[in-house]
């Protein structure tokens, strides 16, 4: 029987590769979803023929009611955020792979949990946010959460041996460094948007490619493992391996550790959290060895790069600590691409949101989560 595949955020740079791993794949779409991209949306349904389509955007949405009057057998459209909680919600949906950018998905991604729908995350935001509401909906309504980043999809394939999960020491998550790797304070301090969106390895949105150059990234997927792997903190070490080759390591309590590598191709983590736990072949290039040449590591700079600091902070106070950490970032990135504020005022405002106050422990809702959300945000345009 055929796969079938809801993918929401089917016009980002990770939802435009998903649908290249289904058509390979033969897999059949039941919905997608998006923001404002509504002509690349289109040509989507033109091709893939989905029974549902969602736009979120208001303004988005009637530009694309007028799109698809001028299609035969158009699917339906939903609108808006309800739209896009029906979607993941709905009993049809098949997997669903959750694509969406930011806060965002964390109503879709418990949407989908709890209408029993499997779910490959690629909003790593929806367990920074809300990793309490999450995983304890995936206990609750037996489920699967396969990863999407290539860090977590790395770690979680090195863990398919059960008996080797069961001696999981330590986790080596690698970061590439972005593109201010080295960089002094001094340095940082007059880098400016077109800089920060120069990533050296992957082709990403731009909030992710600025949250990998202030090593934001690397601490959302810090806070992420550590709900995904159920490890503590300070067992997640952060490496720099430029190349962005190894994708991450384990470390087991014989001190054995064991890597996933190959081309920084979204595409092979994609696919995987797809298929699994089956392999086939995929549309990603093979690595050729001979061609690397070299494999380097170094240490993340904490010191230089605040927000990595303040997530590690975040995730150990626990609670609503890391929604905070994440709202700010989220309202500091976009005040960064609009040429607001500095490039080193994110990880001020970040780390300043995290040592506000206490964030209480697991017992919150997903209201209170959004009300944190609220705050942080305030935080950071009250303190510019």
């Amino acid at each position: 029987m055929k796969k079938t595949v809801t993918l929401l955020g089917s016009t980002g740079s990770i939802g435009t590769q998903s649908l290249d791993v289904v058509e390979m794949q033969g897999y059949e779409i039941f919905g997608l979803a998006a923001h404002t991209r509504v002509e690349l949306l289109l040509e989507q349904v033109k091709k893939f023929s989905p029974k549902v389509v969602v736009v979120t955007d208001t303004t988005a949405a009637e530009k694309m009611e007028g799109l698809l009057m001028g299609i035969s057998n158009p699917p339906k459209l939903w609108k808006g955020r309800e739209g896009l909680l029906e979607l993941a919600s709905h009993p049809d949906a098949g997997i669903v792979l959750n694509a969406v950018v930011g806060i965002a998905g964390l109503g879709a991604t418990l949407a989908a949990i709890e209408s029993g729908h499997d779910v490959a995350l690629a909003n790593k935001e929806s367990l920074v946010t809300g990793g309490y509401l999450v995983t304890e909906a995936v206990k609750k309504h037996g489920v699967h959460l396969l990863p999407v980043d290539s860090e977590h999809s790395a770690i979680f394939q090195c863990l398919q041996d059960a008996h080797s999960a069961k001696t999981l020491e330590k986790i080596l998550l690698t970061a590439s460094g972005g593109p201010f790797f080295g960089k002094t304070k001094e340095q940082l301090e007059k880098m400016t948007k077109a800089d920060a969106l120069k990533h050296p390895n992957w082709d990403m949105g731009a909030k992710i490619t600025i949250d990998s150059s202030t090593l934001m990234n690397k601490g959302l997927e810090l806070i992420e493992a550590v709900w995904l792997f159920d490890l503590p903190p300070e067992k997640v070490e952060v490496v720099v391996q430029r190349q962005s080759i190894i994708h991450s390591m384990v470390q087991f309590s014989d001190k054995s550790i064991l890597a996933q590598l190959g081309v920084p191709d979204m595409r092979i983590p994609i696919q995987y959290a797809l298929t699994w736990p089956d392999r086939f072949p995929s549309p990603a290039p093979e690595l050729d060895f001979f061609a690397l040449k070299q494999i380097t590591f170094d240490r993340a700079d904490e010191e230089t790069f605040r927000c990595l600091a303040a997530c590690k902070k975040a995730i150990t106070k626990g609670g609503l600590a890391p929604c905070a950490a994440n709202g700010a970032n989220e309202e500091a990135v976009k005040l960064f691409l609009q040429d607001k504020i500095g490039f080193l005022d994110i990880g001020r405002l970040v780390e300043g949101v995290v040592e506000k106050e206490a964030y209480g422990d697991n017992s919150y809702t997903l209201q209170d989560v959004y009300d944190c959300d609220q705050m942080a945000r305030e935080y950071v345009h009250s303190h510019l």
